[in-house]
């Protein structure tokens, strides 16, 4: 196996190896560390050079207990060794198109490109995290008060927090949620027809439901779980209020 080949593997070992942590030691997160991943999630790809993201790391005891609670409470945001806000970010494009005697008109697609560049940035964020053995867990929860986050960090017009991301040296060693079969993400040319998709998911509901069981865990399917999370109106002020920060939706 040749260099190429063997940095190849070890890639896509880290990959295959993501586990969502939510224990942690005590063990800090050096500043070094912290710099390095964030060098990595800026190599990530970004629309045009755009680079519509930032990320606001937490630290003062206060305002992580209040993100905690807000966020659901969750412990975690509050306990962990180090707590992030990933963030899509036009505040700097703003102020060039004001400094150029302009105005920011990006519309939709600046807001959405943001969103991606940001998913991306942090994408590639958590990966140079696990490479240097760190865990991590996504935190959705800071969505459920995004006004009071938005003051808690004193975020300007611009700034779109979009999610927390926890991280510290692993505490725990959880097993892998399982995930849809390749085949049913990966399409030649067009979108299977419906008879075809839920097949994939009658398939994936018993080893889903497989999983629950080994955690001990209530056991249900991936069917009933996405029912009921998807079959009503989750957080309905989000729109509002990215629109209140200076996204256009239209």
């Amino acid at each position: 196996m040749d260099e190429m080949a063997a940095k190849m593997n070890q890639t896509l070992e880290t990959l295959l190896a993501h586990r969502s942590v939510r224990k942690f030691t005590d063990a800090p997160v050096p500043a070094a560390d912290i710099e390095r991943a964030v060098a990595a999630g800026q190599a990530a790809s970004t629309s045009s050079a755009v680079q519509g993201y930032c990320l606001i790391r937490v630290t003062d005891p206060g305002v992580r207990a209040q993100m905690a609670d807000l966020s659901g409470p969750q412990a975690m945001v509050e306990k962990a060794p180090a707590f992030f806000v990933v963030c899509g970010d036009a505040r700097r494009h703003r102020l060039i198109c004001e400094r150029e005697g302009g105005h920011y008109q990006a519309g939709f697609e600046g807001f959405l490109v943001s969103v991606i560049d940001a998913t991306l940035f942090a994408q590639n964020l958590a990966v140079g995290f696990e490479s240097m053995g760190y865990g991590l867990c996504f935190v959705g929860g800071i969505r459920n008060d995004l006004p009071r986050l938005t003051a808690l960090l004193d975020l300007p017009e611009g700034v779109y927090p979009l999610y927390g991301m926890v991280v510290g040296r692993p505490d725990q060693s959880p097993d892998a949620r399982p995930r849809l079969p390749v085949s049913a993400v990966l399409f030649e040319d067009r979108y299977p027809d419906d008879a075809t998709v839920l097949e994939q998911i009658d398939a994936y509901d018993a080893a889903y439901r497989a999983y629950l069981e080994a955690r001990g865990a209530t056991p249900k399917t991936w069917s009933a779980s996405m029912a009921g999370k998807l079959g009503k109106p989750r957080r309905p002020g989000l729109a509002a209020f990215y629109e209140s920060r200076g996204a256009d939706l239209s």
